[in-house]
Parts: C-alpha cells; sequence; structure tokens
C-alpha cells in the first residue's frame, strides 16, 4: 500500500468551505410557478447552500394536509425535473422520497429522512400558509431548534407558535 506524502509549509490552514447547509423547498407544486421556482433557487445561490432540494408531496399527503385536489404525483416531479434541466445547476436536487412510498408521508418522516440524507445547516423554504400548518403539528417546537423556515412571502396572519420562535424565520426580500 502506497502512502502519499504531503507538504504544507508551517501555519498552513486550509481555506475555509465557502459553501455550507440545504434549502429544502417542502410544497405540494401545484401552483408553485417557474417564477417562484426560481426566486428560490436564486435564494438558496445567493445565500450559497450547497444543496437546493425540492420536496414535492405525495398527493395523500396534500389531501391530508390541505383537502386541495392536486395533479398526480409523477405529473408535479415531471415538472420539476424538467424545470432543473432547463436551470443547468448542479446544486439542485428532486427529492423522490415519496414517490417510492407512495402514500401519506408525515412531516417528521420527511425531515428525519432530510437530516439523515443531506449536509446541515437545514433551512426549510415555505409558503405562508405551509409555514402555519407546520407550526400546528406538535413537533414543531422539536424541529425548529434544528432547522430555520425561509418564508416566500409574508404571512398575513402567524400561528401563534410561529410568532413565538420569531427569531428561527425571515422572508425572501427581508435579508
Amino acid at each position: 500500500m502506497k502512502r502519499d506524502i504531503q507538504n504544507v509549509p508551517y501555519g498552513y490552514e486550509p481555506p475555509a468551505e465557502q459553501r455550507k447547509g440545504t434549502l429544502i423547498f417542502y410544497d405540494s407544486f401545484e401552483r408553485t410557478t417557474d417564477f417562484e421556482l426560481a426566486v428560490a433557487a436564486k435564494t438558496a445561490a445567493d445565500r450559497r447552500f450547497t444543496k437546493f432540494v425540492l420536496y414535492p408531496l405525495h398527493e395523500e399527503t396534500v389531501r391530508r394536509m390541505t383537502r386541495e385536489p392536486v395533479q398526480s404525483f409523477y405529473k408535479r416531479e415531471e415538472r420539476l425535473h424538467e424545470w432543473k434541466r432547463d436551470q443547468g445547476q448542479s446544486f439542485i436536487t428532486v427529492e423522490n422520497l415519496e414517490g417510492k412510498r407512495k402514500k401519506y408521508t408525515p412531516l417528521d418522516s420527511a425531515l428525519r429522512h432530510i437530516t439523515d440524507v443531506y449536509p446541515s445547516p437545514y433551512f426549510l423554504y415555505v409558503t405562508p400558509e405551509m409555514a402555519n400548518q407546520f407550526a400546528a403539528f406538535s413537533s414543531f417546537e422539536e424541529w425548529i431548534v434544528k432547522l430555520r423556515l425561509i418564508l416566500s412571502a409574508a404571512p398575513a396572519n402567524i400561528h401563534p407558535r410561529l410568532e413565538k420562535f420569531r427569531h428561527r424565520w425571515d422572508v425572501v426580500g427581508e435579508e
């Protein structure tokens, strides 16, 4: 077994990594426009994230969370893959956990999967409505200390738990 010996000058410190963390866009992507996707991707690039993950929700998950009718999962996922190819950026990923499961996936399970697979720190990019739904879950206080939220717009009404943790979230454009 050959060993490669490297010489470095005294006091050398490797350069600090420029990019870190993961921005997860957690949404159904039913009404999300290409412009909104571009704004989210620009936010990921501006804040220098290592990964930008698009996490489309399965129909069953959307039905349980919002009771809205949505297109089938594969159609929405196909649209995201097409948008990703058009962008031509390698740090964008479309997560397919819900496509593999083919059923309702609780937010806790999705977040556990994301924290196992992608590099930290974690930022969840959500709409104000989704943020209020997330705040309504009993596990919200457990997760909000492990990740931060980035809201796509300023919320009209704020859930009390979301207001309590105001220091853990911000709105795109307010930086």
